[in-house]
Parts: structure tokens; sequence; C-alpha cells
């Protein structure tokens, strides 16, 4: 495709345990799947490395992540970089994969905001910019070993918290631990706030116990370091990582200069009515929102 992904021979090269016979195996069986939308090699191996390598769950993952890609729409739908609500998320939180690995090989993920007033901020537009800016990185990169997504609190306000929703966080830890093709190791927060209890109270419902396990709180970046060296952050925080700014503007750039890998992705959606035996709905993915919609903080 013209936004220059990776050879999915250098993905083999770069890891021997990712079998080109599985990769064949899975894309034979997706092409009999009269609902999926077609994949190619590089995709397939995408899932693949990040079920390690276990065919049947790659399977499994796969159909999750077509099926919540097709029915979250609000969430997932509407790629393109020209969007309103892309653009001012963009500008209102950063989204950066960071250059420098952890000492355990995995890729830092790191947001933090760049607006703190909480009028423009849009939780499923932001879930939306972190998927695409994640899909882009796989599709350019090759698989992660692991990924560790990193979260500065600074300047987040009650406001923000008002902000979110108990569906969409259903949808989005549902999302992270069952169809998107990432080996996710960890959440750090850090600089956190006075009412993060109920920011938690959202998350760990819908958070299993491998994840939870993963979940670390730090007060400070100090306490973080403890756990994320310093050097692979951002200058501003005493790491040898391009500034903010520049951090931001590259950021932009990735999301505005791919429009055609986001569209071509808004085209790979499940046909329901194709589905073997019968067709998925909302409910059968994420259970009945109406139970969920009276937790929402007001």
């Amino acid at each position: 495709m013209s936004f220059g992904e990776i050879d999915v021979g250098e993905v083999y090269k770069n890891d021997p345990s990712l079998k080109p016979d599985d990769v064949k195996s899975i894309a034979d069986w997706a092409e009999k799947q009269p609902h999926l939308p077609k994949m190619d090699e590089l995709q397939v191996a995408i899932f693949l490395q990040s079920c390690y390598y276990s065919n049947e769950l790659a399977k499994v993952t796969i159909d999750n992540y077509f099926t919540v890609k097709t029915l979250c729409a609000d969430i997932f739908g509407n790629r393109d970089p020209r969007d309103s609500a892309v653009q001012t998320s963009v500008n209102t939180v950063l989204v950066s994969l960071l250059p420098k690995l952890t000492p355990e090989g995995n890729t830092v993920i790191f947001f933090k905001l760049l607006d703190t007033n909480p009028d423009p901020y849009n939780f499923p537009a932001a879930i939306r910019c972190f998927d695409m800016l994640t899909l882009l990185h796989l599709h350019k990169n090759g698989p992660c070993k692991g990924l560790v997504i990193v979260i500065d609190m600074k300047g987040v306000v009650f406001g923000h918290l008002l902000k979110l929703s108990v569906v969409v966080m259903k949808k989005l830890m549902y999302y992270l631990q069952d169809a998107m093709p990432i080996r996710l190791k960890g959440i750090e927060f850090f600089n956190i706030v006075p009412f993060m209890d109920k920011i938690l109270a959202l998350m760990k419902p819908f958070m299993k116990k491998e994840l939870l396990d993963t979940l670390y709180l730090h007060v400070d970046q100090e306490s973080l370091c403890k756990r994320i060296p310093k050097d692979i952050l951002p200058q501003e925080y005493g790491g040898s990582c391009e500034s903010i700014h520049i951090l931001h503007e590259k950021y932009k750039g990735l999301i505005n200069d791919n429009a055609d890998f986001f569209k071509y992705q808004e085209t790979q959606v499940v046909d329901e009515s194709r589905r073997p035996g019968r067709p998925k709905n909302m409910g059968d993915v994420f259970g009945m929102e109406g139970t969920f919609k009276k937790l929402e903080v007001d």
C-alpha cells in the first residue's frame, strides 16, 4: 500500500518464532469466513504475533477485532485525519510512541494533555487517535515485543472525569484485552490526581486479572522511573527523547500524512448478514448497555 508498510519478509526475519506457514494457515481460514474483510499477509502476521503464535487465539482475536471496529463506529469509525474530532483530539492529547524501548524490549506509548481545558476533550476521539497511531506503527514497523501505556495525568481535572463514560470504557477495555493486535504489558499512570479512585472505579470492573496485575499508579515521576527509565522519556522529563513539541509535530504528521491507510482501515468491517450462524450485535459482545448507563458520572 502507498503508506509504506514494512515488508512482511522483514517481520519474519526479525521474529524467527513467527512462521509463514502458520500465517498462511490463518489467512486461508480468514478467506473462508464470508463475514470477514480481506486481510493481507502482514496484517495476519501482526495478529499471530500479538497472540504469542497461537493460531486459534489469533482467529478469535481477528474476529473480535473486526466485530468491535464495525459495531463501535462511534469510537473507531470516521478515521479521516481531516475530521474535526480527530484534529481537535490531536491538538488536545499527545499520543506518542517513544523511540527507545524499555530494558525488557517493550515499546512505550506516552499520553499527555496538551490542552488542560476539559471542554475540547473527547474520550472516544482520543481512543480513536490512539488506535490510529498504534495500528499505523505496527504496519510501518512490524509487531512490538510488548506495549506499555504511560499516562502523565498532570493537568487532568474533575471536568475530564465527567467526559468519561462507563459504556465507552467497557468497550475500550474489551478492545485492548480481546481484540487489539498488541501484547499489552501494562498501564502506568503518574502524577495521579486526588480523584483517581473514581477513574479506577470506571476501569477496574472491565479489567482481567492479568491486566490489573500490571496496572501501576505513581504519585510522581520519581516513582514512575523506578519502572520506566528516565532516559526513555521526553526531554521535559529529563530523558533523551525529543521534546514534547517535536513529538507533537511528529504525531500530527503521522496522522495527517497517512489518510490512505486510515481510509483503507475504514473499509475493513464485518458483514454480519454473511456471518455463519447468528449475526452478532452489541449485546452479544458487550452485554446490555442499559445496565451501565446508570453508573455514568454526573
